[in-house]
């Protein structure tokens, strides 16, 4: 439930909205936005009964929310909400940001090149795997810790914040130490222990789509985040599980304008893991700009041909700075 209340609203009035929530047994949870206050009810499983309620004063209208998402909902915070990295913000109309780089952390060389490629290209976030989750167990699996030492080298020689994977709760605390950027993998989506964790950390959160999620279940899992105390997450599309083979997933671009009709959070496009195909990125790229896309995540490698994880998918630093003036081009058409 929701309670808007009138713009002339005092403090003392809100506060016995509040208490009155509070008697009915739910949790209040002040909602300020620029064009009007609210309070969100939440706790509740069903229908409240709202006749208390809407005859306080300062009250104009209580609206019943059903969806099981509440926090992330359009109808609990109708601005659009700005997630800050570094000197950078992703989402409410800012400029799309551009986060790049290898799928997996091999080498300090390996990150360093990268890096600098990527950079010099005009890439704003670095992104690289630290620890991955292998469909198979005899896979690269990472380089753990000292992966991450190399991203944050890598982030500070160029400047740029850095992204990267947390698989685990134990892991926490030593990827928040080397990290600006928490990302929640396709495969932890779920994972509703560490995305409540996730949420007590305040760092900014990526999380990406489950390989077969709803958009119901991908806004649930945000709502986990969110519901922590952390309002700083970014949504992800990266392909969804269907029938067809000849990309690596399908990716699904309607949810980018869909997703934000349903929700206040920023959301980007993950190509590189949604097509598993280098010839594919460039073009998927620039369709999910033209979408509304508010950033993209795209793998780039010094040599793919040699990389241990997502070759294929991965472009060249040739590759990732010809697609860069090409996006730039198109952003400037797009009003950016």
């Amino acid at each position: 439930m929701l309670i808007v209340m009138d713009p002339q609203a005092t403090d003392e009035q809100l506060q016995k909205v509040r208490e009155a929530v509070e008697a009915l047994g739910f949790r209040a949870e002040p909602i300020p936005g620029q064009q009007r206050t609210a309070i969100g009810v939440l706790g509740n499983q069903g229908y409240v009964d709202d006749s208390t309620i809407r005859e306080l004063a300062g009250v104009r209208e209580v609206i019943h929310v059903s969806k099981p998402y509440k926090m992330v909902s359009r109808d609990f915070h109708p601005e659009s909400t700005r997630v800050r990295v570094g000197a950078f913000e992703i989402g409410g109309g800012a400029a799309p940001v551009i986060m790049a780089g290898p799928c997996s952390i091999e080498s300090e060389e390996q990150m360093m090149r990268a890096a600098r490629e990527v950079k010099a290209a005009g890439a704003h976030i670095l992104r690289g795997g630290a620890f991955k989750p292998r469909t198979g167990p005899h896979s690269f699996q990472g380089l753990g810790e000292q992966g991450l030492k190399f991203l944050r080298q890598a982030g500070d020689e160029t400047a740029m914040p850095v992204i990267t994977e947390v698989m685990r709760i134990e892991q926490l605390e030593l990827v928040s130490r080397y990290s600006d950027v928490l990302q929640i993998g396709a495969r932890n989506m779920q994972n509703f222990d560490l995305l409540k964790e996730v949420g007590k950390f305040g760092k900014p959160v990526l999380l990406k789509r489950g390989m077969s999620a709803t958009l119901e279940e991908f806004l649930g899992a945000a709502e986990y985040i969110v519901a922590e105390g952390n309002d700083q997450v970014i949504l992800c599309e990266r392909g969804i599980r269907t029938f067809e083979r000849a990309t690596r997933n399908s990716l699904d671009l309607s949810v980018v304008p869909l997703l934000h009709e349903m929700s206040h959070l920023p959301v980007i496009v993950d190509p590189s893991h949604a097509t598993g195909k280098r010839s594919l990125v460039p073009v998927m790229s620039k369709a999910a700009l033209v979408a509304g896309a508010d950033g993209l995540m795209i793998e780039v490698h010094p040599e793919p041909e040699k990389a241990l994880c997502d070759g294929a998918q991965s472009l060249t630093g040739d590759g990732f700075s010809q697609l860069m003036q090409e996006m730039q081009s198109l952003m400037k058409y797009l009003g950016y």
